[in-house]
């Protein structure tokens, strides 16, 4: 029976932190390897609240491997549209690192390896040619692949439902390793596969789930919903095997295997334990966990948007809900400068009078979603509103021109998002640029 473990933090964060790895311990198994490098992922998605690991959890992790005389790495690379030392700085990562003699490896702005995609695609025909085929990783990553029996690895995700992934916990965390211009290619129905392409790659020694607090329907909650979105669990889940600790994570929203892809399809593989009724669940007894949580977008958006949506395919893992995950924050978190009066094309399959029943409602500007919209309709939507007015976001779903085209059809800057003035903002680019980041960031400012 694979083991994991639940931790209560009412009392105690740190003394949650230790007691997790007091059980970890007992399996016979050295927390820390031979080099005693010991490298933490956290999701450090984004600044915004209640989307990334909790400081707190992080320094109670790093002050207890510092006490076992660890080598201590913190790393990151934030999601598409933002940059890792921003999120840092806001975070508070920054300040604990450097309080604990800690450094901070931000994987944007290393060099890189290319590995290929194992899986097959969830859909055998790609006749647009859209299916990435390889993904690139930073040498620290492929550094700890080559020295497993060495370094240390552990994931600190936080419990969080996806409205593409269903969850995002301990496999789900690692798809911060390849390069932004790698993700958005593939962010469709083939994402559930690749997550779990790069967890066969590379697997951490230990995974700890943040549930201080778990969001649901979606990772990227607007605040303004923080008391509809966000629930209190006060629990850390950890394990060895970190398919078994997803699948217990999944089970505190009420979630089965069945129902998240990329755990389902990691099983198949024998990457890990997937059966419940096969993995000893010690500290709480998930049989109180009664409640079952949806992990979709609430569908509730903006009324003056007009959200067109493609009949033959439209994939919710990523042209549909990054762009409405995007809209939905903005549009509730800065209402006072949000503007409406625009629309949203995603997917494959419109009506041919769609432009004339655009111009009809008085429509004329938007932005175009994924290849299958812009090989669609693009051009011709084009042509008839103007090329500054239609804004085009590639792949499927290039997150940092979403967010560029919603900040800039909503009357609103990178600025209104960030707590910085823009001279404070402009010297942490430039420091991520002179380092050579490759982060794909938004350009409206």
């Amino acid at each position: 029976m694979v083991e994991v473990f639940i931790t209560d933090t009412t009392e105690s964060i740190e003394q949650a932190v230790n007691n997790m790895f007091s059980h970890l311990e007992k399996s016979n198994k050295p927390i820390i390897k031979l080099s005693n490098k010991v490298y933490i992922k956290v999701n450090g998605i984004d600044f915004k609240k209640h989307a990334y690991t909790s400081p707190e959890v992080l320094e109670a992790v790093i002050k207890y491997l510092k006490s076992i005389n660890a080598e201590v790495y913190v790393m990151e690379n934030s999601t598409q549209a933002n940059l890792t030392r921003i999120v840092f700085a806001i975070t508070g990562y920054k300040e604990i690192c450097e309080k604990l003699d800690v450094k901070i490896i931000y994987l944007d702005e290393e060099d890189t390896k290319t590995f290929e995609f194992n899986g097959k695609p969830s859909i055998e025909e790609d006749p647009n040619g859209y299916n990435l085929k390889t993904f690139r990783l930073p040498l620290t990553i492929t550094e700890i692949i080559k020295n497993r029996d060495n370094i240390t690895y552990i994931n600190i995700p936080k419990l969080k439902t996806h409205s593409m992934a269903g969850v995002t916990l301990g496999i789900k965390n690692q798809w911060g390793y390849p390069q932004h211009a790698d993700r958005g290619k593939d962010h469709n129905y083939n994402l559930h596969s690749k997550l779990v392409d790069l967890y066969e790659i590379i697997k951490p020694d230990i995974t700890i789930i943040d549930g201080l607090e778990g969001t649901i329907h979606g990772h990227y909650p607007p605040t303004a919903w923080e008391d509809r979105l966000v629930k209190q669990f006060n629990i850390l889940i950890g394990g060895r095997d970190t398919l078994a600790v997803d699948v217990v994570g999944a089970r505190i929203f009420g979630l089965s295997i069945d129902e998240i892809p990329h755990l389902k399809i990691a099983y198949k593989r024998g990457l890990g334990e997937g059966d419940l009724n096969k993995i000893t669940v010690i500290g709480k007894n998930l049989e109180d966990y009664k409640e079952k949580y949806e992990w979709d977008l609430l569908q509730e958006f903006p009324e003056d948007v007009k959200i067109i949506k493609g009949k033959d395919l439209l994939c919710r893992e990523g042209c549909q809900n990054n762009p409405l995950s995007v809209l939905q924050v903005f549009a509730n978190d800065f209402k006072d400068k949000f503007q409406g009066g625009w629309f949203l094309i995603m997917g494959k399959g419109h009506d041919e009078d769609l432009i004339e029943k655009l111009k009809s409602e008085g429509y004329t500007k938007g932005l175009i979603a994924g290849y299958c919209a812009i090989d669609e309709i693009g051009k011709e939507v084009r042509k008839e509103f103007g090329r500054r007015n239609v804004f085009f976001s590639g792949d499927c779903n290039n997150l940092a021109d979403t967010v560029t085209a919603i900040l800039k059809l909503s009357g609103m800057s990178a600025l209104d998002l960030v707590p910085f003035s823009i001279e404070e903002l402009m010297e942490i680019i430039q420091e991520a640029q002179k380092q050579g980041t490759t982060a794909l960031i938004t350009t409206a400012f």
